[in-house]
């Protein structure tokens, strides 16, 4: 299958802002498209199409500079991390400052997360981190679910833990509940509300009224919830790799 043809980066003035951006032509496309994300802008194209992507970005100058600078402020409240000893690092909610010393196993405490020296010298700080970060989230993704499923009264079939780049959850249509692990880094309450919102697909497969009520009866403020996801969700970055 042929890939999309990119071309290099060019520079434009939008309301006074100078505005980097790429050409995508892609074979797919049926009309011209522009998307911003925290890696830039893209004007995507038909390929067969006679398409000026600066008018394409002139027509829609308002509108790009907004989310350029949405993406901006986000890529500034990414925590700029070292993966050095005695950093902090965010698990339900509570900073834990990293240990890294001779010991049997890897350890979380209430104000450490320990890590195996011996461990670490065979790898990196960060995948050894992270590989405790899953398996702190599969323990406790499992409790919670297991939890709310029998509250809800639904069965699902298993938890996965992954780390998609824009999704904290999601629920499969054979039962798997898929949970990001970065997840584990914010507070109780929002995992909740993140395994109570995909439990609750196994009976309301779309966002309609009676999916949220059926939400809102076990997570009576997950408003509250979603909005301090959407607010903080920067904070939740382990590395620019998530990004």
């Amino acid at each position: 299958m042929a890939k999309p043809r990119s071309s290099g980066s060019r520079t434009l003035d939008l309301l006074g802002t100078d505005v980097d951006f790429e050409v995508r032509r892609s074979s797919k496309a049926t009309k011209s498209r522009i998307d911003v994300d925290v890696h830039g802008v893209t004007v995507v194209v038909p390929d067969s199409a006679d398409v000026r992507p600066a008018e394409v970005l002139r027509d829609n100058a308002a509108w790009v500079v907004e989310k350029r600078r949405d993406f901006e402020r986000y890529r500034d409240e990414v925590p700029d991390r070292t993966f050095e000893a005695g950093e902090t690092f965010p698990l339900l909610g509570t900073e834990r400052t990293l240990v890294i010393e001779p010991a049997r196993s890897h350890a979380v405490t209430e104000e450490s997360i320990r890590l195996r020296r011996s461990t670490v010298e065979q790898s990196t700080v960060e995948r050894v981190l992270e590989n405790v970060y899953r398996r702190e989230a599969r323990d406790h993704f499992t409790d919670r679910a297991d939890r709310y499923a029998e509250e809800m009264g639904v069965e699902y079939g298993k938890i996965a833990v992954r780390n998609q780049r824009t999704k904290w959850g999601s629920c499969s249509t054979t039962g798997t509940i898929s949970l990001n692990w970065r997840l584990l880094m914010a507070p109780p309450e929002i995992v909740d509300y993140v395994v109570v919102h995909e439990l609750a697909h196994l009976r309301q497969p779309n966002h309609g009224d009676r999916f949220w009520s059926l939400v809102a009866d076990h997570d009576p403020e997950y408003e509250t919830h979603s909005d301090w996801l959407s607010e903080n969700s920067a904070r939740l970055i382990f590395t620019e790799e998530d990004l």
